[in-house]
């Protein structure tokens, strides 16, 4: 049997919703003063990063701008989760390097 929004709603039916597809981001920034790293996870890059340079988060105030160094996209939170914090756990050393060339 093949659904028909149109005919659904014509009949009184309610047709089924779209379900909206978030994208989550993993992210390495680097601050332009410091040079220091900064590896987080967000559904919104550009927003988060501006928040980031606006002094906002606690973990980069002060310490901006920032700039986007590295960036991989998912579309499961939880797997970008798992990514963040496997990129977290390279202690800065290769395998985080790697990433940056």
């Amino acid at each position: 049997m093949v659904y028909c929004a149109r005919l659904a709603t014509a009949c009184g039916g309610v047709p089924p919703k779209a379900e909206k597809v978030y994208m989550f981001y993993v992210y390495i920034i680097q601050s332009q003063k410091t040079g220091k790293y900064y590896t987080g996870m967000t559904s919104d890059l550009l927003n988060r990063i501006k928040h980031h340079n606006s002094g906002a988060n606690r973990s980069t105030k002060g310490k901006g701008p920032w700039v986007v160094v590295y960036s991989e996209k998912f579309e499961d939170k939880k797997l970008a989760w798992y990514r963040e914090k496997q990129i977290k756990k390279y202690k800065k050393g290769e395998a985080f390097k790697k990433l940056l060339i």
